[in-house]
């Protein structure tokens, strides 16, 4: 649970959109385009259905005529190439007409419990004219320039939980299809990756009438949707302790079920070689040229080379042969290379860690009850405990209290500053869980070891929110990120790359220590790829 190893974790089996392609695919979902309105300058409305066993969802998608000077990834934009919304049901003529006076207007506008997320995307600008002048022209694009982006467009936000009116999670949550974190989104941004080649491929038959041409599936596939992710989605992971616990609990007994394995079956063997092919591939069309990634990125690629050459000469008969690969792992690969590892190890045993899958949810009102018959004692010993790593650091050194976190008043956004150059101290946000559990340990240290909990709380009640957290982390062994969150050398992006590989991400590309590019559904099928698998 420290800040290094997290930075370097990588997608894998359980990452969430990994989860909705499997249940798309094993519940036999249909897809189709039931409205496509578009001008020949690609400005109007799509919609796109998913039809499940039970219910339907669709993408309702608003294409917008852009301006080069307009377009921007940073929160504060106001006008985006495309906007969208993942409706509950089959929207009528009415809803698209009542939503097509909100969604385009993002945080400005308003939508209603109909609807289940609210998001945004901005043209690659270099890569989708490239893509639109060559099918334009009949021929395909430049396979160097796809890979060397990924995406066509990128998303700037994908709201949902209740956000700006949409449908909060808690009403959605008794769906089987939403019970694993973040599927509305996960669902919302696969649709989306169809909708952008369709844009693509109009704009292009538009220009070029006859001689236009579609875009290539094979290089389709390699297109993704991609992201460009600030600040506002590192502190979710430090606000949601038990939510965080659950998904590194699974990982963990993923790990644990797949290192237990007494022998290794001649299929698994085939689809774990396959799986390190594509690790290998992947990383080789990985790029950044950020400082922190690109030594990483050399030693994940020279690491999956070693690991090639281990898993050539490794004795496949001794007792429990990915416990002896994972152990060598530990010892000859950099942090990038052993998360790579636990993602590659995972990939062939679906039939043993696929279930779950269920466990990545969390009921977190379950653990917010404070125990105020805790005695101080107690208390204290939980601290020293499961809070000793953060009772070593000395917060009197100024280079460990050199930033605070705070929440900008223009975009109710989480927002990084400089406590010795900036202000805004006074408005801190609790986030820095280390100093909190050494405030709360020195401040309980006079106290009488038989006194109850309630009884401190009554003299110092700004002391709740720590000592809920103490209480939750005896419990929950994996709440908390081990590491000092305020200090001078802090990487927020290793926060956000925590996150992300969850939900699935690949070609992880900081731009800053505070802000971070990513694509999704990088290689997945697309929409009509299910339809023809089902027939």
């Amino acid at each position: 649970m420290r800040l290094d190893r997290l930075g370097c974790a990588h997608p894998m089996r359980l990452s969430f959109l990994r989860i909705l392609m499997r249940r798309m695919c094993q519940e036999g979902w249909r897809f189709d385009r039931p409205v496509w309105n578009m001008d020949s300058t690609g400005v109007g409305v799509g919609v796109y259905r998913a039809i499940g066993p039970e219910r339907t969802y669709s993408l309702i998608a608003f294409a917008h005529d852009l301006p080069d000077e307009m377009r921007s990834d940073r929160v504060i934009a106001t006008a985006w190439d495309a906007t969208f919304t993942l409706f509950d049901g089959d929207p009528t003529q009415a809803d698209i007409e009542r939503l097509s006076h909100n969604v385009p207007l993002q945080e400005a506008g308003r939508i209603s419990s109909s609807e289940l997320s609210l998001s945004r995307a901005n043209r690659s600008v270099r890569l989708f004219t490239h893509v639109v002048d060559c099918l334009s022209q009949g021929r395909q694009p430049d396979i160097a320039q796809i890979d060397a982006v990924g995406y066509l467009m990128r998303t700037t936000a994908v709201y949902g939980s209740g956000k700006f009116g949409a449908a909060d999670r808690r009403d959605l949550s008794d769906r089987a299809e939403f019970t694993a974190p973040f599927q509305v989104e996960m669902l919302s941004v696969w649709l989306t990756r169809q909708f952008v080649v369709d844009i693509a491929e109009h704009i292009a038959g538009c220009r070029g009438g006859k001689r236009a041409i579609r875009l290539d599936p094979e290089l389709r596939r390699r297109l993704g949707v991609g992201n460009s992710t600030g600040l506002g989605m590192a502190p979710f992971i430090v606000r949601h302790p038990v939510l965080l616990n659950n998904w590194m609990i699974a990982r963990e007994e993923a790990l644990s079920r797949v290192r237990s394995c007494d022998e290794v079956e001649p299929t698994v063997l085939i689809a774990m070689r396959e799986a390190l092919d594509q690790a290998r591939a992947n990383a080789r069309s990985w790029h950044s040229e950020h400082p922190v990634q690109v030594p990483k990125l050399a030693a994940l690629r020279t690491d999956l080379d070693k690991l090639a050459e281990r898993l050539d000469i490794l004795d496949l008969t001794v007792f429990r042969p990915w416990n002896v690969l994972w152990q060598w792992g530990e010892k000859s690969l950099s942090l990038e290379g052993q998360e790579a590892l636990l993602s590659i190890l995972l990939e062939p045993h679906g039939h043993l860690i696929d279930g779950l899958s269920g466990c990545l949810s969390a009921d977190e009102s379950v653990a917010f009850r404070l125990d105020g018959a805790m005695s101080v004692a107690k208390l204290r010993t939980l601290l020293e405990e499961c809070y000793d790593w953060a009772l070593a650091i000395d917060f009197d050194d100024p280079k460990n209290s050199a930033r605070f976190w705070y929440v900008s008043e223009e975009k109710l956004e989480p927002r990084l500053g400089e406590r010795a150059k900036e202000d805004g101290a006074d408005r801190e946000q609790p986030l820095c869980v280390a100093r909190l559990a050494r405030t709360l340990h020195s401040t309980l240290q006079p106290w009488a070891d038989d006194t109850p909990v309630a009884a401190f709380l009554l003299q110092h009640p700004e002391q709740r929110f720590m000592i809920r957290r103490a209480q939750m982390g005896a419990r929950f062994p994996y709440a908390e990120v081990r590491d000092n969150l305020i200090a001078e050398d802090i990487l927020p992006i290793d926060l956000m790359r925590c996150k992300l590989a969850f939900f699935g991400a690949s070609h992880f590309d900081p731009r800053s220590d505070r802000w971070v590019r990513i694509s999704l559904f990088q290689g997945a099928p697309y929409p009509d790829e299910l339809n023809q698998e089902l027939g």
